[in-house]
């Protein structure tokens, strides 16, 4: 028997070939994975809380969300500059205070005439007279694991000035501050 010419209204099916197949999931399997990897590093290595009082402006505001890096004082120490997260004295009941490190283990810190001294040298931190010097108006030695934190709104903060914080101890920092909220909400941004 002879095929017919003309018209014909069947068409073959097309078939998915399964390399196809074998690459869309692949990819889909990839993606979770990725997903999955970050929840869990942000879940176990990472934090977040938000910013009490205006003891950081203009750097943080209050209110304003962060994320807190809980891995990376694990294999360094803090140094000055970092804006860290700690509880004071290990209260576990007070809020996070949020504040910047500006004297490390073995250095000496000085408030003299409304300026901060870091190992005789005025800090680079503080940009504005401090009206009250604290318990650093006598030279204070940081010992081994402490760390001498103020608010870069200087004169509107409860920090390591204040006797009843003092330097603040390894043990009860939580972690650096790696990523702040924008005020606008239109993103993250990295806090220097």
């Amino acid at each position: 028997m002879a095929r017919q010419k003309g018209l014909s209204f069947y068409r073959r099916k097309k078939k998915i070939s399964s390399a196809v197949l074998k690459e869309i999931f692949s990819w889909i399997f990839g993606i979770v994975v990725a997903i999955f990897i970050g929840v869990v590093m942000v879940f176990f290595l990472g934090m977040t809380t938000s910013v009490v009082g205006d003891s950081m402006e203009p750097t943080l505001y209050s209110g304003q969300e962060i994320l807190i890096d809980r891995f990376g004082y694990v294999i360094s120490s803090p140094k000055s500059g970092d804006v860290v997260v700690f509880l004071p004295n290990g209260n576990e009941k007070a809020h996070y205070y949020v504040k910047r490190v500006v004297a490390v283990p073995g250095d000496t810190v000085l408030i003299e005439k409304g300026d901060l001294y870091v190992n005789g040298v005025q800090s680079q931190w503080i940009n504005e007279r401090i009206l009250d010097a604290g318990i650093a108006e006598n030279t204070l030695t940081m010992g081994k694991g402490e760390y001498f934190c103020v608010g870069d709104n200087i004169n509107n903060s409860e920090d390591s000035r204040s006797a009843n914080i003092g330097p603040v101890k390894d043990e009860d920092i939580i972690g650096r501050v790696w990523l702040a909220k924008t005020c606008d909400e239109a993103g993250m941004g990295l806090v220097d």
